[in-house]
């Protein structure tokens, strides 16, 4: 497979965008390339500039840290970590883009999620708001060597405000030259920001898959994570909130800015402090009172419009019809899952997008049949219907019911709301079953008797029976053809001459036949062939047939074939007068 960046820039600087991707996000986003020549060039290493020690890393593990509760009626578990709407959004959306891209990554949300905590709690602290941007720049320490790694300045400060030496920014911590190769427009407004949530999500999860990673594998997982910061700690810290984020998530409001938690230290180590003189023991004195603070008046609240009603948002998604599906191995299933979009005041959603994603379980290969692809993107109709694609169920049944499920997503934007894009999730369950098993085939005609066929000239040969088989199973309801043959020229067996003189059978209207389709083998899989005449009726001026070996062939339907020999013996001498 080619490297990551001839996979996703073409010589001609073309935009890679999926259609997966593109309908994702709300705002139709893509994944854009960056502009340089050697973009992903190489696998990003532990000796990538990512990867150098570029200070303000929380290498705290969940258990010593207590993130923000899950919010009561979130449906998450109890004591489920909290990651603010936008945010985890921002992670929910990547991995659906890259799992479009580069489906061979298996990128999870959780990883990006694990970077994320660790490298500024999530944008906590510094204002983050809906659109993924924040209030407040997110700079690291200058990396000139003091305490850090050394990196010279490679974006003229247009990122991290720095001319001389450069500073890793924003949410994830991308360090310029880095964000060069890697940036990639995560919300779809035309520009890739790392300082914006949504961008630098997106351009994280590109990064970790580059060299055709498979994210799944734990050796490239490891590689991965030290390809972002070549530490041992900083893997184990960004394993344990990936599993924390694995085993339950809740979205809670963005907090403003400074609320939770600090912004990140200096970016100097603390200078140690002068030695002190010892002196004579001192008094204490009562601190002084400090008068107890006034909290800030709230600005009076701007009245609201009567005349202007609230505009109507997305509030659920429903499943429409049935939520099982059920399909035959290697077939397309029958009924198309179907889900419907309702607004806050109960009319349909028109125009907004919904993502389907085969996920859970045992998928047995089942993809959606247009692209082979496990997600689909469709926008809802004037009724606010969205149906899915074809889906094509793997060549695999699964092994239990409910094989695999089917999760169809909604991001609203949520006009006025604090928290960032709603996710609206429900799930269809899929079963894949077994494929019938086809019919048994006849591969053979054998005769029940194995004595030579003989008859007497002017006499018949009578009760000829053969049994139809399967690896040797009789086999009920076969059809077989008799006829009598010769060999050509060649040596191919074909119809005898209907002029010529040979066992014939007898039809209703007493006429000779050469050839007769015989009754559907029986349950034991027998057939009879009728009688085989030698001699016409008397009174008729045909003459009897010669002594001499004749063939009957005898197929089926599917070509099995056996052909008998018939042996007419010359009538005795009659007696002298």
């Amino acid at each position: 497979m080619k490297p990551l960046h001839r996979h996703l820039v073409s010589t001609s600087r073309k935009v890679l965008c999926t259609a997966a991707l593109a309908a994702s996000l709300t705002t139709a986003a893509v994944v854009t390339t960056a502009p340089t020549a050697d973009a992903g060039e190489a696998e990003p290493g532990p000796d990538s500039p990512q990867a150098n020690d570029r200070g303000n890393a929380r290498l705290d593990l969940p258990d010593l840290v207590a993130d923000p509760p899950a919010q009561a009626g979130s449906g998450a578990p109890e004591g489920a970590s909290g990651i603010p709407a936008t945010a985890l959004d921002a992670y929910r959306r990547a991995e659906i883009a890259v799992g479009s891209a580069l489906p061979n990554c298996k990128l999870p949300w959780q990883l990006l999620a694990g970077i994320g905590r660790i490298e500024s709690v999530h944008a906590s602290g510094y204002g983050l708001k809906t659109d993924g941007s924040t209030e407040k720049p997110i700079r690291g320490p200058r990396l000139d060597g003091n305490g850090f790694a050394t990196i010279k300045d490679t974006d003229k400060g247009a990122w991290d405000g720095d001319t001389e030496y450069d500073r890793a920014v924003g949410p994830l911590q991308f360090i310029p030259s880095t964000w060069q190769t890697w940036g990639a427009d995560g919300n779809g407004d035309g520009n890739r920001d790392p300082n914006n949530i949504y961008d630098a999500a997106l351009g994280a999860g590109l990064y970790l898959c580059a060299g055709d990673r498979n994210l799944s594998d734990p050796g490239d997982l490891d590689k991965a994570i030290l390809s972002y910061n070549s530490s041992r700690e900083y893997v184990n810290s960004v394993l344990g909130w990936m599993r924390q984020y694995q085993a339950g998530v809740a979205d809670v409001p963005n907090p403003p800015p400074g609320n939770f938690p600090t912004p990140p230290p200096g970016s100097l180590p603390t200078p140690p402090r002068p030695p002190v003189t010892p002196t004579a023991p001192v008094t204490p004195q009562k601190p002084p009172t400090v008068p107890p603070t006034v909290p800030p008046t709230k600005p009076p609240t701007k009245p609201t419009d009567p005349t202007k009603p609230t505009p109507a948002t997305v509030s659920e998604l429903v499943v429409v019809g049935e939520s099982k599906i059920t399909a035959e191995a290697g077939s397309v299933f029958g009924s198309a899952p179907k889900v419907k979009a309702v607004l806050s005041d109960g009319k349909p959603a028109a125009g907004e997008t919904v993502t389907f994603k085969v996920e859970d379980g045992d998928t047995s290969g089942t993809v959606f049949e247009a692209d082979g692809k496990t997600s689909a993107v469709v926008k809802t109709d004037k009724d606010g219907i969205a149906v899915a694609p074809a889906l094509k169920a793997g060549a695999k049944a699964g092994e239990k019911e409910g094989a695999f499920t089917l999760r169809a997503t909604l991001y609203s934007q949520g006009k006025g709301s604090t928290t960032g894009s709603q996710p609206f999730t429900v799930k269809f369950t899929g079963t894949v079953t077994p494929k019938p098993k086809p019919a048994p085939v006849v591969d053979a005609l054998t005769p029940t008797d194995t004595k030579p066929l003989t008859a007497v000239q002017g006499s018949s040969f009578v009760r000829i029976e053969l049994k139809a088989t399967a690896e040797g199973a009789p086999i009920a309801g076969t059809k077989v053809t008799a006829a009598l043959v010769e060999k050509d020229e060649k040596g191919k067996w074909v119809p005898v001459d209907p002029t010529a003189r040979t066992p014939f059978f007898k039809g209703a209207d007493g006429k000779e036949l050469h050839t007769v389709a015989l009754a559907p083998t029986g349950a034991d899989g027998l057939v009879t062939v009728p009688d085989l005449f030698t001699a016409s009726a008397p009174g008729t001026a045909a003459t009897p047939v010669a002594p001499g070996t004749y063939h009957l062939r005898l197929v089926t339907e599917n070509g099995v074939e056996r052909i008998l020999d018939l042996i007419v013996t010359a009538a005795p001498a009659a007696p002298a007068a």
